[in-house]
Order: C-alpha cells, then sequence, then structure tokens
C-alpha cells in the first residue's frame, strides 16, 4: 500500500474516533442559512429545512430541557452567554438549536454610547464570545442585545436612543460575517415600531433578520411589518401573555394579570394568527416567553412553569401545536376567580380585620383531584423595566377560617395594597391559578 494512502486511511480514522467521543463534533460548526424557497423565507441547517419551535430560556429562571424535549420543542433562545457551557451542552443532548443570546449595554440601564472606551470594550467582549462560541455545531443564529430601542421619557412615554447604539451594532455585525459566516445575526426590537426599525437599519443594513418582541400584539404582527415596508425575513424573539402593559389595571395603579385558562387561550389564539397563519412569508416562527418561572408584576405571569416546577396548560397547547396531540396529562383548567364575589376589574376594597371570601374556579381534562393553595402577598414595591430583576413581594400571615375545594375565607390584614393568589394542582406535576389585586382600607 501507497504510504499517503496509509496516511489518508491514519487521518479518516483519528476524525471518526473524534466524532465518536463527541470531541471533534463541537468544532465542527453547523451551517445555517436563511433563504426564500417557493416565497417563504425558513432556516436551512446543513441544507435542511428548519422550523422553529423554540421558547426562550433565562437559565436563572429555569431550565427544564428534558420538557422541552418532550414537548417537541427544537430550539432555545438566550439573552447572555453567562450559562452557555450548560446551555449547549442541553441542547446537543436533545438536539435543539440555539439562538445565542449576546447581553449589549442599554441606554434604559445607564450605558452611553457617546463613551468610546465603554463601546470599544464592550465590542471586545462581543469577538472573544463569537470566537468561542462559533463552532459549535447547535448554533443556529446570533441575538445580539435585547430591546435596546426601549427607552423612556418621565412621564412613561418612549422616546428614541442614540443612533450610536446602531452603529455599534453595525460594528458587531460586520466582525460577526467576517469571523463566522455559518450562523445568521439578528438584533431585536421591543415591539413593532416603525420609526425605530427605520433608524435602526439606516445605520444597520447589514443584519440579516429583523427580530420583534411582542405579546397581545402577536396577532397584528403581519400587518404591522408589512407596513414598515421591510423586506428582510424576521422572528418573533419573544410572545406569550397580554403584557402587563396590555391589561386594565385597577384604580390604584395595579396591573391585573389573567387567569391562566384564559391565557393559555389567547396565547394560542395569537400563535395561530401571527406565526402560523402569517402569510408573509417573511416570518420565520419565534421563541415563546419564557420556559421557567420569573416574577414580573406577579408570580406566574410569564413562566410556564409555577416556582415548584409544575407545568401550566400553555405547554399543553405548544406540544399540541408542535406534535400533533395534547400530552396524556393535561393541566387543571382555571376559568376564573373571584374575591367578594368581584372580579379583578371591579377595583375591589375591603375594610381591615374583617372575613371574606375568595374562590378559584377549576377543572380537570384528566378528572384528576385537584389540591388547593392560597397566598396573600404585598404588591410590588419597585417595578422593574425592560424585564430585569423584580424583587418579588413578601407574603403575609393571614388568620384562615376555610379552605376547601377552591373556596378560601379568611381575615383581612391592615391597611395596604395587597393581592391574594390562588393556585390549583393535579399532584402529577401540572398547575394553574389566577390573582387579584385588592386594597385594605378603612372606608
Amino acid at each position: 500500500m501507497k504510504r499517503h494512502h496509509i496516511f489518508l486511511i491514519l487521518i479518516c480514522s483519528f476524525i471518526l474516533s473524534r466524532t465518536a467521543t463527541g470531541q471533534k463534533s463541537d468544532n465542527i460548526p453547523s451551517q445555517v442559512k436563511v433563504k426564500a424557497e417557493d416565497g417563504a423565507y425558513n432556516f436551512f441547517v446543513n441544507g435542511e429545512k428548519f422550523e422553529l419551535k423554540g421558547v426562550g430560556i433565562n437559565y436563572a429562571d429555569g431550565h427544564d430541557f428534558e420538557a422541552l424535549y418532550k414537548a417537541g420543542g427544537n430550539a432555545f433562545r438566550t439573552w447572555t452567554v453567562k450559562n452557555a457551557e450548560e446551555e449547549l451542552a442541553a441542547a446537543k443532548k436533545y438536539g435543539f438549536m440555539v439562538a445565542m443570546g449576546i447581553s449589549i449595554g442599554k441606554e434604559l440601564y445607564g450605558f452611553d454610547y457617546n463613551d468610546r472606551k465603554a463601546v470599544a470594550k464592550q465590542f471586545k467582549k462581543v469577538k472573544a464570545i463569537i470566537k468561542r462560541y462559533k463552532n459549535h455545531p447547535n448554533v443556529l443564529c446570533w441575538v445580539v442585545g435585547n430591546e435596546l430601542n426601549l427607552l423612556f421619557n418621565k412621564n412613561g412615554t418612549l422616546r428614541p436612543v442614540n443612533p450610536k447604539v446602531y452603529d455599534s451594532l453595525a460594528d458587531i455585525v460586520d466582525f460577526i460575517h467576517k469571523e463566522d459566516p455559518n450562523h445568521p445575526v439578528t438584533i431585536t426590537f421591543a415591539g413593532v415600531i416603525k420609526e425605530h426599525l427605520k433608524v435602526a437599519l439606516e445605520r444597520c443594513p447589514q443584519i440579516d433578520i429583523v427580530s420583534v418582541q411582542v405579546y397581545g400584539d402577536l396577532e397584528n404582527v403581519e400587518e404591522r411589518m408589512k407596513n414598515t415596508g421591510i423586506q428582510k425575513p424576521y422572528m418573533i424573539t419573544e410572545f406569550g401573555p397580554m403584557g402587563f402593559w396590555e391589561m386594565p389595571k385597577t384604580e390604584w395603579n395595579r396591573e391585573i394579570e389573567e387567569v391562566s385558562g384564559p391565557k393559555a387561550d389567547g396565547i394560542l389564539k395569537r400563535i395561530q394568527k401571527g406565526i402560523i397563519n402569517n402569510a408573509s412569508g417573511k416570518c420565520l416562527g419565534g421563541f415563546a416567553f419564557e420556559w421557567g418561572q420569573k416574577q414580573e408584576r406577579t408570580p406566574t405571569w410569564y413562566g410556564m412553569f409555577h416556582k415548584d416546577g409544575s407545568q401550566t396548560e400553555t405547554i399543553d397547547n405548544l406540544t399540541k401545536l408542535w406534535t400533533g396531540k395534547h400530552p396524556e396529562n393535561r393541566a387543571p383548567r382555571v376559568d376564573s376567580i373571584l374575591l367578594d364575589g368581584k372580579k379583578a376589574t371591579d377595583n375591589i376594597y375591603l375594610k381591615p380585620n374583617q372575613k371574606y371570601t375568595a374562590q378559584l374556579f377549576a377543572s380537570d381534562p384528566n378528572n384528576d383531584i385537584l389540591t388547593y393553595k392560597w397566598v396573600v402577598s404585598k404588591e410590588v414595591i419597585t417595578r422593574s423595566q425592560g424585564g430585569e430583576k423584580e424583587i418579588e413581594p413578601p407574603r403575609v400571615s393571614v388568620e384562615v377560617l376555610k379552605d376547601e375545594d377552591g373556596t378560601f375565607t379568611f381575615v383581612t390584614p391592615k391597611n395596604g395594597e395587597y393581592r391574594i393568589l390562588g393556585y390549583v394542582y393535579d399532584n402529577k406535576g401540572k398547575a394553574g391559578g389566577g390573582n387579584i389585586p385588592f386594597m385594605v382600607k378603612n372606608n
């Protein structure tokens, strides 16, 4: 046998052995493209069409990767690379693709894009991230920054960010395109705001995908994106329940959350209209928010899990969309919650040290025996902006007079703003619930 033939055989054997142990494969990137086929844009991974079935995972809020796999999901997005090693290891184990989030300074939190040194330091960190993870086979795309267009006036209205934000992004996108030609790049926007998108794309036209984050407005996303005139493909990098800014408030300015049943219904309806039935040919799909548990106005507003890991009805609906059928065991259905016979929108004022009753109206698709849990808590003291960390308010100890079958009678605490939260469990890993804000005052 000729010497060069022997050499080739040895090289091939080495490659195969390294791949078999999983070491070499981590250095072979997937070739990811976004291209139009039959009039519609899609992801293509190593030449195969990839239909996005994704969720948002913020590792600290929960990361039940096995549950995502069982539900039929095939991708998740992140916001930072803080837990990238664990996330990519899970992606490799379960076959997920990852939209890798890279945290970028936000004016909302004080980052100054006029500070050249700060911008250069940030750019250096981003370069290191790209070089470190660009060859991992489970990387789908890069998500640079999160809602950088989000900035408020003192009266709470939106105002434009410094255009240098997008100059900085353009430099980052150019670097990624040169350093990593295998993965597309996107930036995310809070809402579909034509003026914001216009400025961004004038300064960073080389972006591959435009990503918007919408909640109640998901059902209008096709029309709104069409009205921007943008011809690029787009993703919905966050969608979910009605946002707290989209819901009614009490007279004392506390947000009213949907109970878990109608919440799940609404999410499903908006997915159908905004993503599944999106006829634009430009929508690549999106990532449901969020695959975990997160305190934001309440402990249950956005998370698809409860603190103890129980899954909600929204996960059942995603499972049906992704696999064609609901899971065998389904979550309890909660249709409404009342306090003193009133709904949250009735602006409930109660007197201190008096007896009142709350009711949670629930049923179970599998006829499981349900267990109820009630919590009375104070209201959030400092409300977060832009999804940043929010401190869960303390619970309040109350005298309980009755607690059975979804009926809870208690004695009210002293004057103040409170919220009563009702939870229901099937004791098989599924849960539902609802809550009502109320004010305790003497008159």
